[in-house]
């Protein structure tokens, strides 16, 4: 007789281990980081809005580099162009991961998240174009409102002393990474001007060198480190933000392991990068991006001027509607399963969660609107979203935070005391 088709996992269910193993990893640097970027963060509004702000203003604004070879930049932007460049590149390995070995690496599992994410992406910028339309705005800010700051996200439940179940983190890191590809390919397609095809010909040579180099297994850190550094100033000086360097080499970056390797270049570099990107790139960029100076008239300016008011809706209605009714939509559709141990609620909490978008928006906020004025307000509305998203979604999580240590302690007790939760061991004696 034949065997009974196997029971699709539950949406948001037990992760499997080798899955989670790699998920907390990634996690724990990201809070950590997290905190620290809210420090940044908070520091940067402090001292714009003190007597020394024009120290802090001209501190953002010196210029250093190599002006022959193009490469004359403010400190801000150093810190836009070359620090972020480091997190990027760790985010294309964290892409890349989920597509071979990862959560993304089959349609059914992927389906979820990605739908999650596309409409996460999808209803904020249209919410944005809406709200700018009917106030005779830009449009050009509407993929600000787009991006979720995993980092900032995670400080925020650090914070909260949340005991988040394992799943639903997991579940927020995806949408987070498909946020990033999503904000990569904006930034490369529509923030791209005055193009000098001579530059981007040799990163894109630059480029295949670097894949030569991992597909006959060449190692060592003297031949990618110059090689790196050369393509991110070639696709700078190309007229391609050169963040999209970095991506390019982390998806480039082998995922799987030889025979005999105890970790693949891709999680090598991950390991190595991660804590720099979140302890150091990305704080320095909040700190030189963040100093807005905030004032009643400001905050007044935010919520009358189209722009930044849409950049707000975007954010914390347009990413709840848009990640919560597209999963919904998506279990729906695909008739999955949510863990009977969990709630629509959980992942209306989520969504809210995802309205934090601080990095990457404040980056694209920069790029969409050269004028100072105009960023000022536009950063203003990020900062202040964020800040909504944060408070409506401690608010939901607290509430469920006993649901959540409990789970949390099921999911971690290990009686025995092998290394493995006895939830897994479980689960393999049933598959058994």
């Amino acid at each position: 007789m034949a065997a009974a088709p196997r029971e699709r996992p539950p949406f948001l269910g037990l992760l499997p281990w080798p899955e989670r193993n790699a998920i907390s990893r990634a996690l724990r640097t990201e809070t950590t980081g997290g905190l620290v970027l809210l420090a940044a963060a908070v520091l940067a509004l402090i001292w714009a809005n003190t007597p020394w702000s024009s120290a802090y203003e001209s501190l953002r604004d010196f210029h250093f580099g190599i002006p022959a070879l193009g490469l004359d930049l403010s400190v801000g932007h150093w810190a836009s162009d070359g620090l972020l460049t480091v997190f990027f590149l760790v985010a294309g390995t964290e892409l890349k991961r989920e597509l071979v070995v990862g959560e993304l690496r089959t349609p059914a599992t992927a389906a979820l998240p990605v739908i999650a994410a596309v409409c996460g992406m999808i209803v904020p910028a249209a919410l944005y174009l809406a709200v700018s339309s009917a106030g005779g705005g830009s449009h050009a800010g509407w993929a600000v409102p787009m991006a979720t700051d995993i980092a900032f996200a995670l400080a925020v439940l650090a914070v909260l002393s949340t005991h988040l179940p394992a799943a639903l983190r997991a579940f927020l890191l995806t949408l987070a990474v498909v946020d990033d590809l999503g904000a990569i390919l904006v930034i490369a397609v529509f923030f791209t001007s005055g193009l000098n095809f001579a530059a981007l010909g040799a990163a894109f040579a630059g480029l295949l060198v670097f894949y030569a180099l991992q597909r006959f297994r060449i190692r060592g850190w003297w031949w990618y480190v110059p090689l790196g550094i050369a393509i991110w100033a070639l696709m700078y000086n190309s007229g391609v933000h050169a963040t999209v360097a970095g991506v390019a080499m982390g998806l480039i970056l082998r995922t799987t392991r030889d025979k005999g390797e105890t970790a693949s270049p891709a999680e090598r570099t991950s390991h190595l990068l991660h804590p720099v990107s979140a302890g150091v790139a990305v704080p320095l960029f909040a700190l030189f991006a963040a100093g807005v100076s905030v004032s009643v008239a400001s905050l007044g300016e935010v919520l009358t001027r189209p722009e930044p008011l849409g950049v707000v809706l975007g954010l914390v209605i347009g990413k709840i509607l848009g990640i919560f009714l597209g999963t919904y939509l998506a279990v729906r559709f695909t008739r999955a399963q949510l863990n009977p141990d969990l709630a629509w609620a959980d992942v209306f909490a989520l969504a809210v969660l995802a309205g934090i978008g601080f990095t990457v928006a404040l980056l694209i906020g920069e790029l969409a609107f050269p004028d100072p004025a105009t960023t000022e307000h536009i950063k203003a509305a990020v900062l202040l979203a964020s800040l909504i998203a944060a408070a409506l979604a401690a608010l939901l999580l607290k509430r469920r935070n006993g649901v959540y240590r409990r789970l949390y302690e099921e999911e971690n007790r290990d009686d025995d005391q092998d290394g493995i939760p006895d939830v897994y061991q479980r689960a393999r004696a049933v598959d058994g």
